[in-house]
């Protein structure tokens, strides 16, 4: 009776055709994020991945789908994130859910330092992915932003938009601030946030209505 022959050393086998593709998107996000489409290789990807060009063309085509399917794997990476995060806790009152919001967005830049510099360059591109992915957002957060504005007498009509987009930018620009010395304590950043974004809403239902009327 024949023994069977056990493999002899000599190349590794390849790894399955989706894990490969996840650790080109991986890779793909910390190039483009650092370098931009322009500037970006898909030598350089193949070798953060650890992969050959070769693969990495076969999985992805040129470098340009690349960049098309890295700034969609981002997009819903951030949008399935931050919405889950955000979700639900009808028990919060307008302060706290804000709080959570700003807290979700920190956690996720925080996490997933290259994602917003991706979606920003695909901007730049000519691909609207922030701008979709804010309004995405938007519409999750609406019905729950809109009750708790209710309790408050508050209409913000397609202010919601405006201040989802505000929470990114202003999310963004602390999180990457260079800070003299030590960086604030997070709580105080978002805790700052939050006042301010609600605060300044409340003030101008009182002092400047006109403003939110504009805005519907």
């Amino acid at each position: 009776m024949s023994m069977p022959r056990k493999r002899g050393p000599g190349r590794p086998r390849k790894a399955p055709a989706e894990e490969q593709r996840v650790l080109v998107l991986s890779a793909a996000r910390q190039v483009f994020a650092t370098h931009g489409v322009q500037g970006a290789t898909i030598e350089q990807i193949a070798r953060q991945a650890g992969l050959t060009r070769q693969t990495v063309y076969e999985l992805f085509g040129d470098k340009g789908e690349l960049f098309e399917r890295t700034v969609a794997d981002t997009e819903e990476l951030a949008f399935a994130t931050i919405a889950e995060r955000g979700s639900g806790d009808a028990d919060l009152d307008l302060k706290s859910w804000a709080y959570k919001n700003y807290a979700s967005m920190f956690a996720f830049v925080a996490e997933h330092p290259d994602a917003l510099p991706v979606l920003q360059e695909a901007e730049r591109a000519g691909n609207p992915a922030m701008t979709r992915l804010r309004s995405r957002l938007a519409e999750v957060y609406t019905a729950a932003s809109r009750e708790r504005w209710a309790a408050f007498g508050i209409e913000p009509g397609r202010a919601d938009t405006a201040l989802v987009t505000m929470y990114f930018a202003m999310t963004e620009a602390l999180v990457n601030l260079s800070w003299p010395g030590a960086a604030p304590d997070r709580d105080a950043l978002i805790t700052l946030l939050t006042e301010f974004t609600v605060g300044g809403v409340m003030r101008l239902y009182s002092h400047a209505p006109e403003v939110l009327d504009r805005m519907r």
